[in-house]
């Protein structure tokens, strides 16, 4: 069975009884067509479908107003950020093009794609590329790179302060009568050592330096779970853990091995992703202000674009904590 063909400008010109370019005024909606030729036409475009192709008539002026999103398809907290990158797009007139890390398509192929698409700058969120990877590519066109330190002096950087999340984390346990806090960690993952960091400092601060311990996480439920298996073998009273969606796997252990959140142990998440806030998980965690982040991402690669003056290659935005049920006084 053959494709319904598309209907064009011409269609439209032929049912509406004008002219071509008379169509085209008014699907600009620029000055030039009295009120009944307007009429006539948007009455004629809605009876055949016809959708002005906006795409192709960039492309003609050698303009795609696409920005590129490359993002981790494994990570909860992405698509918060991707939500809040649509609405702060919405408002600058340009439009995203998304492509996926996923565990069989890497980031330079989710690059690569965009590249094709002729975006017109690229926001990779938390990308894992080495920064001289990230600052060769920053050489070609602009790129913002969100939720993640990049120090290449060509690559504008929006993130959350990392290390400042780990220490409202500590303190609020602290301040619950913790001691024996415990930070599960992200590895290698991008603000993994700046909360490691963070929670060092913090542990520091307050005198319990030599209560400090850290067991090997990552950034999804299956790395929790093991986490949380291993933390059993020596319970603390309290954990921080690199993200939410492995919180959620310490979790499913804590409750299968019949360990009372918060009675006998508390634990604090980060990102304040969907997950954190689901009824039956309703987990503390340190909120990154996504809205913030995703518009400062959107107005910096526009700026670049655009070729407006921009006064500093990195903003850093602060966090802040959210506390739910997982978390109480130390027992």
């Amino acid at each position: 069975m053959r494709a319904e063909r598309r209907p064009t400008l011409s269609d439209v010109a032929a049912r509406a009884g004008v002219s071509k370019s008379l169509v085209s005024l008014v699907m600009r909606d620029e000055p030039g067509a009295g009120a009944e030729t307007r009429r006539r036409v948007v009455e004629a475009a809605g009876e055949l479908g016809y959708h002005p192709d906006s795409r192709a008539r960039l492309l003609r002026s050698g303009r795609t107003k696409l920005l590129g999103v490359v993002f981790g398809i494994q990570h909860a907290f992405h698509a918060d950020l991707v939500t809040d990158l649509y609405t702060a797009a919405r408002e600058t007139g340009y439009e995203l093009a998304l492509s996926a890390v996923t565990p069989d398509r890497d980031e330079a192929e989710a690059v690569t794609g965009l590249l094709q698409d002729r975006c017109e700058a690229l926001i990779l969120l938390g990308p894992q590329s080495p920064a001289a990877a990230l600052g060769r590519l920053a050489e070609r066109m602009p790129v913002v790179v969100l939720a993640r330190d990049v120090r290449a002096s060509v690559v504008d950087v929006i993130r959350n302060n990392d290390a400042d999340g780990l220490r409202l984390a500590v303190e609020h346990l602290v301040g619950l009568g913790h001691r024996r806090i415990v930070h599960i960690d992200g590895g290698r993952a991008p603000g993994a050592a700046e909360r490691r960091r963070g929670y060092r400092s913090a542990m520091s601060h307050h005198g319990l330096a030599d209560h400090e311990g850290f067991i090997r996480g990552g950034l999804t439920e299956e790395d929790g779970a093991a986490a949380a298996r291993q933390l059993l073998d020596d319970p603390p009273t309290a954990v921080t853990v690199f993200n939410d969606r492995c919180a959620t796997g310490v979790l499913d252990v804590l409750t299968r091995e019949r360990v009372a959140v918060p009675g006998d142990l508390s634990v604090v998440g980060y990102d304040d992703s969907h997950l954190a806030r689901l009824a039956h998980i309703n987990l503390t965690t340190i909120a990154q202000d996504t809205a913030t982040l995703t518009r400062l991402a959107v107005a910096r690669a526009v700026d670049r674009v655009e070729g407006n003056p921009v006064d500093r290659r990195e903003i850093v935005v602060p966090p802040r904590l959210v506390v739910r049920g997982t978390t109480g006084p130390a027992q």
